[in-house]
């Protein structure tokens, strides 16, 4: 596809291929877990349901038009994010790994990788450019980090990652490939759940990993061969029909979630908002530098955990439920989980893509029911 044309249009037209008389825009899924094999297999477009599947060859076709490098789906984010900790991790290595992004990866981190001889280093995002990288072999950066939404410079970090012989993933998960260009800014790896922004309709669970170097492709593949961590094809198919509406999306969250922290930055009882498109949040210098798009998610902190529960209760349109992305608006008192050091009363939402003005209503009225 010409790299020139805008991304409102590369993202309806990525992985298309010309359509014959009479056939669809978008080819329908294949649902084969056997094919057709004569002779010898060495070469065949697709040997078996857990090696190839053309759906996903075109999805991951649209997604490395848009990454800038190659591109292998799994069945989910914590799929995709495992399969780079374990091509790349061996005993006696060091992650370097941000001590506030998603609590999950901290788990496998914590369990699954130091059980196996693996040293893990735990820092905060917004301070990871300034870490002595000597000795580490992979550092791990989600920027904006979830759910605190701290942002870290990529490309300083790319540079000090290689100039000490490190590699550099990013969790991409929150801004989607639209929102943030991770390999263009230096990273070795992009990776993001699909199941968020990138689907955006909150029913189907995928992820992606795009790599600058196909060495490390290569061995990615074989991971998800070799581990059985693939999609399914229906539900890739929806993740590539969805992709069209990426943009459109993404726009409309971006702005109703400005709105809505806005909003709240200025209503007395709510505090501590974190929103990177707000002028005096503390990411906003970074952030504006490197994402296109701020993204949907805002966090905001209550009095306590009854205010916040009665807040969540009190909301009509806002719907109380976890990820995030999807064009519904939700929000939910982060701390029930354990699993993130923030307050009780600490709330995430994301902006679906209602008007924002009947958002804005709705988190109003349910503020003042909840008294705050």
């Amino acid at each position: 596809m010409e790299r020139n044309l805008d991304v409102a249009t590369r993202v309806i037209h990525a992985g298309q291929v010309k359509p014959g008389q009479g056939a669809p825009f978008l080819a329908g899924p294949v649902f084969a877990s056997t094919y057709t094999l004569m002779g010898e297999a060495e070469g065949a477009p697709m040997q078996y349901g857990r090696y190839q599947n053309p759906t996903w060859t075109q999805w991951e076709a649209a997604l490395a038009e848009l990454e800038g490098g190659p591109v292998i789906a799994f069945a989910s984010g914590m799929a995709a994010i495992t399969a780079v900790f374990g091509t790349v991790l061996r005993p006696g290595d060091t992650l370097l790994l941000s001590a506030d992004g998603y609590y999950t990866v901290r788990t496998i981190a914590r369990e699954w990788l130091a059980d196996n001889g693996v040293s893990v280093r735990l820092v905060p995002t917004r301070e990871m450019p300034a870490q002595r990288l000597d000795g580490v072999k992979l550092v791990w950066v989600e920027t904006p980090s979830n759910p605190g939404l701290d942002v870290c410079d990529i490309a300083a970090l790319a540079r000090a990652a290689h100039a000490a012989g490190a590699l550099l993933a990013v969790d991409n998960t929150t801004p989607t490939i639209l929102g943030q260009a991770p390999l263009a800014l230096g990273a070795d790896f992009s990776v993001a759940a699909d199941t968020k922004a990138m689907s955006g309709h909150s029913d189907v669970l995928l992820g992606h990993v795009a790599a600058r170097d196909g060495g490390w492709v290569d061995r990615i593949v074989t991971w998800r061969k070799r581990t059985g961590a693939i999609p399914g094809p229906m539900e890739v198919w929806l993740a590539h029909r969805s992709l069209a509406t990426l943009q459109l999306r993404l726009e409309r969250m971006s702005t109703n979630a400005q709105q809505i922290a806005e909003f709240l930055a200025a209503r007395r009882g709510v505090t501590g908002v974190r929103y990177p498109g707000l002028p005096h949040d503390p990411s906003h210098g970074v952030a504006s530098r490197q994402m296109r798009y701020f993204g949907p998610i805002v966090s905001f902190e209550l009095p306590g955990r009854a205010a916040a529960e009665a807040f969540l209760g009190a909301c009509r349109l806002v719907i109380e439920a976890t990820s995030f992305g999807g064009v519904h608006t939700t929000a939910e008192r982060r701390a029930r989980w354990g699993g993130d050091a923030v307050p009780e009363g600490f709330v995430r939402l994301s902006a679906g893509c209602e008007h924002a003005n009947d958002l804005i209503a709705d988190v109003d009225q349910a503020l003042s029911r909840a008294g705050v």
